[in-house]
């Protein structure tokens, strides 16, 4: 079985090596911008449904440092040699710091599409913490296939951990059919069911980059072949933590609005989307909550006394 060509070790023309610094650096303002947008519109999402903003930060803000990090190293691991850019010792480093931050930001997606799912309590911590195992697994084990074993350029290792790593995506997969599945069953008639589906559908379609980039390694060889997975692989992350992002955050705001409108939480202002109101602003019921603290005092006050 002949060697398989690792990205780092093509060497790429003036063209192809422009278009991939276009595209590392795209992809990294993109998720900058999210990042910004999300931190200042925390306030626009209840308490009940915030752990999905929050999560949507760190995957952005994650995956913002590693394209720097790429970008960085792609300048410095080539090197101009007339026509050409020759990799050296350090192009490694300007594909490896992907696997980083897909260890760590995709079972952060998994966090974020339940904060909003209908799963609550033991439910939704079981499948919780199978599909953050499960992400971390199929991440991990493709890199040990696509970058450790003889530095990537094994191509029985490539097919071996490559399939390793899809039992784990089929395990994700499931799970996100059985969370857009119950979601919509229990928010039947509403916005926020129709998002749902659509965010579990923009997983599922553009997750399929990644295996699709992983198997080029395996058999594409020249420079053109390493500038089209670049390309993907950063397209495929702007729309998988950017894309899926902003619907996540418009779910939390329908069904913000909704808790809001149905007495269960407060917000100090509004929640608008797209011009149109969801919500009224509100405040929490200081009688009742200063009802509550003199019912906790008087309570220890009794206590204390027997």
């Amino acid at each position: 079985m002949p060697d398989a060509l690792a990205p780092w070790n093509a060497t790429l023309s003036l063209a192809e090596h422009s278009i991939i610094v276009y595209a590392l650096s795209v992809a990294g303002l993109a998720l900058f911008a999210f990042f910004v947008k999300s931190w200042v519109s925390t306030n626009e999402i209840t308490g009940r449904f915030r752990s999905g903003v929050y999560a949507g930060m760190c995957i952005t803000g994650i995956a913002f440092l590693s394209y720097v990090l790429l970008v960085i190293e792609f300048a410095l691991g080539y090197e101009r040699k007339g026509d050409s850019w020759v990799p050296n010792a350090n192009a490694i480093l300007s594909w490896a710091p992907r696997y980083f931050d897909w260890t760590v930001t995709v079972p952060l997606l998994v966090i974020e599409l339940l904060a909003v799912a209908t799963l609550v309590g033991a439910a939704a911590r079981r499948l919780r913490a199978v599909g953050i195992a499960a992400a971390f697994l199929m991440i991990s084990t493709g890199f040990i296939g696509g970058v450790v074993i003889d530095s990537g350029t094994n191509t029985g290792a490539l097919w071996l951990w490559g399939i390793i790593s899809g039992i784990f995506m089929v395990v994700l997969y499931v799970l996100v059919v059985y969370v857009v599945v119950k979601g919509g069953r229990d928010l039947r008639g509403t916005e926020a069911a129709g998002t749902l589906r659509n965010t579990g559908i923009l997983l599922i379609v553009t997750w399929l980059a990644y295996p699709i980039v992983f198997g080029l390694q395996g058999w594409g060889h020249g420079g053109a072949v390493i500038t089209w997975m670049q390309v993907i692989l950063s397209a495929a992350d702007i729309v998988a933590k950017v894309g899926f992002g902003s619907m996540i955050h418009k779910i939390a705001k329908l069904r913000s609005a909704e808790d809001v409108r149905a007495g269960v939480d407060t917000l100090p202002e509004a929640l608008w989307i797209s011009s149109e109101k969801l919500s009224d602003g509100t405040i929490p019921n200081t009688a009742t909550v200063h009802h509550t603290q003199h019912s906790g005092s008087a309570a220890g006050e009794h206590l204390g006394r027997h």
